[in-house]
C-alpha cells in the first residue's frame, strides 16, 4: 500500500509527508506534519487502527481518514466512520481504487 500511495500521490497534487508501521508511529506523525490525509489500516502492532483512529480525530479532527482493513465486515467499516473516518476501503483493493478512494475523499483538497 506505501508503495502505491507513494506512486501516485504526487500527480494528484499530494506529498507524501511520512510512513509509519505501527500506530504510535502514526500519531507521531500526525503531530509533527500535520497532513491532510492519512491512509490507515486496522491491522498494526501497538496500537490497533481504531483506536489510532479515535486518539488521531481528538488531536486533529480536520485530517482525512481512509481506513484500510482487510476486516471486511460491515461493523468495522462502520465503527470506523463513527469514529470520524471519512472511508473504509476493504483488501483487497486494486491501486485503481485506492486511487478513486483518495481522490473522492482529498476532492476538496486537489
Amino acid at each position: 500500500m506505501r508503495r502505491a500511495i507513494e506512486k501516485y500521490a504526487s500527480p494528484l497534487g499530494l506529498e507524501l509527508v511520512g510512513t509509519a508501521g505501527n500506530g504510535q508511529d502514526a500519531l507521531s506523525i500526525l503531530q509533527e506534519k500535520k497532513p491532510d490525509l492519512v491512509t490507515l489500516d486496522i491491522t498494526m502492532p501497538l496500537m490497533d487502527g481504531l483506536t489510532c483512529l479515535k486518539e488521531m480525530m481528538r488531536l486533529r479532527p480536520q485530517t482525512k481518514v481512509i481506513v484500510i482493513s482487510a476486516l471486511s465486515d460491515q461493523s468495522t467499516g462502520l465503527k470506523a466512520l463513527k469514529l470520524g473516518a471519512r472511508s473504509f476501503l476493504p483488501k483487497p483493493f486494486t491501486e485503481k481504487q485506492l486511487m478513486d478512494e483518495i481522490k473522492l475523499v482529498t476532492g476538496e483538497l486537489l
